[in-house]
């Protein structure tokens, strides 16, 4: 039971630090996309 335990918080923190990076890459995309857009108008 320990063992699951530690295993599910483990992943827990794995997911919060990927979510974290996953926004982190998702809003510098975004950023390229819209400039992208303006300098083309």
């Amino acid at each position: 039971m320990q063992y699951i335990k530690d295993g599910y918080r483990g992943l827990s923190v794995l997911m919060n630090v990927n979510a974290d990076l996953l926004l982190y890459v998702t809003t510098l995309a975004l950023a390229f996309v819209c400039a992208g857009f303006v300098g083309s108008l």
